[in-house]
């Protein structure tokens, strides 16, 4: 059995499927991992866990028709070499571009997880240059996505999307929650004892509420509260809704917030965390605040796609209206007003992550979706929904 990953990020495949990588090869399947942009520590990396890095030519982010027919072709040519049994591919354009390569290539199975809708399918979104390019990239979706057997979702929001779009049918989509973390690498780190510091961690771009988070920062220190510390901890990204580094810059200079580029081990800085803040305007299951529950930190996102599937309101911490900076200030006030919040609801998000989010059985639901035909015995009908979902695991008592 060959199985090939398609990424257009290296580091995702050592650090989202790593895990998962490793079990296959110990199950004794081939595994061949592309992506564009590998260099000598992630390639190093790959081979570690037992799989062969393959360098395919993939941009990341921009649409340019004629680069982007060559890069199909190109993997194409990469994938013929290979003659996997199954190509498996997640972000936006390993899914469309290497679903139609894996077709013209003859893999015989294509699946696809869908991480996220990204920053065009975002409501907030308008103007025409956004309204031309969420039609371009749902006709590419939908073309792409008619080539698959499965599509994985990690949250029900965007099946619901997909599907009222008419980009996947009911069928073949399937809800996973998830695709959880190693609960023995993040483990519970006693809280800081002086200041009370709100974190957030993310990719620099504007739909991670990151300009909320910096508003809302100056709403609270306008109050005079010394023993408060506002992070961001995130590089600068190449996508055309990244933040200025002159307005991060500008930030810091302010004394609103710290800013740390990206680092390799985030669960130093997530142990030096009070409480994790993601304003985030839309997530497909934001694995940042899996990774801060599992650490027993409280949460505070927003009422949106994928950020609120992971925080249960007034039990692992608080929900808010997306792009309200004022009530994200009200929100981190209560932590501050009462410490003891602190302790309990970051003791309940390590509850949560243990029950929801352990890698193992996620890793074990995914390679029922890739290896078993059809429907896993372990799915379910959704009955609300009508696509293929895993119970539920924690509920509210």
């Amino acid at each position: 059995m060959k199985i090939v990953f398609i990424s257009s990020q290296a580091f995702s495949l050592i650090n989202f499927r790593g895990e998962l990588i490793r079990e296959m090869v110990a199950l004794g399947i081939q595994v061949y991992a592309l992506a564009p942009d590998f260099d000598n520590k992630t390639r190093a990396q790959v081979q570690e866990l037992g799989a062969t890095p393959v360098s395919s030519p993939m941009a990341r982010t921009g649409l340019n028709p004629l680069l982007d027919l060559l890069d199909i072709l190109r993997l194409r040519y990469v994938l013929r070499s290979i003659l996997p049994d199954l190509t498996f591919g997640y972000f936006i354009k390993p899914v469309i571009y290497g679903s139609i390569a894996s077709w013209l290539a003859g893999v015989p199975r294509r699946i696809s997880m869908i991480e996220g809708l990204g920053y065009v399918f975002i409501r907030e979104g308008s103007g025409l240059r956004r309204g031309i390019l969420r039609n371009l990239v749902s006709k590419l979706y939908r073309l792409a996505l008619g080539l698959n057997e499965k599509v994985i979702f990690l949250n029900r929001d965007d099946i619901a999307e997909f599907v009222a779009r008419r980009i996947v049918p009911e069928s073949k989509a399937f809800h996973l929650d998830g695709i959880g973390i190693d609960l023995d690498y993040f483990i519970p780190k006693p809280l800081p004892r002086s200041h009370v510091t709100f974190t957030l961690v993310a990719r620099m771009i504007k739909a991670k509420g990151i300009a909320d988070f910096v508003e809302a920062a100056r709403i609270i220190r306008s109050k005079g509260n010394p023993d408060v510390r506002f992070r961001l901890i995130g590089g600068i990204d190449n996508n055309p809704d990244s933040m200025a580094l002159a307005d991060l810059k500008r930030w810091v200079a302010e004394g609103l917030i710290e800013w740390v580029d990206h680092v390799a081990d985030i669960r130093p800085w997530l142990a030096e965390t009070s409480v994790f803040i993601l304003p985030s305007y839309r997530e497909g299951m934001s694995r940042s605040i899996q990774e801060a529950m599992a650490l027993g930190r409280p949460v505070i996102t927003t009422q949106t796609a994928g950020c609120r599937d992971s925080v249960v309101e007034g039990v692992n911490g608080f929900l808010i209206p997306v792009r309200d900076p004022q009530a994200l200030a009200s929100a981190m006030e209560r932590f501050l007003n009462d410490r003891r919040l602190v302790l309990r609801m970051g003791k309940s998000s390590r509850l949560m992550a243990v029950k929801r989010f352990d890698v193992k059985e996620k890793n074990r639901q995914i390679m029922d979706l890739l290896f078993k035909a059809g429907v896993p015995s372990e799915l379910q009908q959704d009955t609300d929904a009508g696509y293929h979902s895993y119970p539920d695991t924690f509920v509210k008592s």
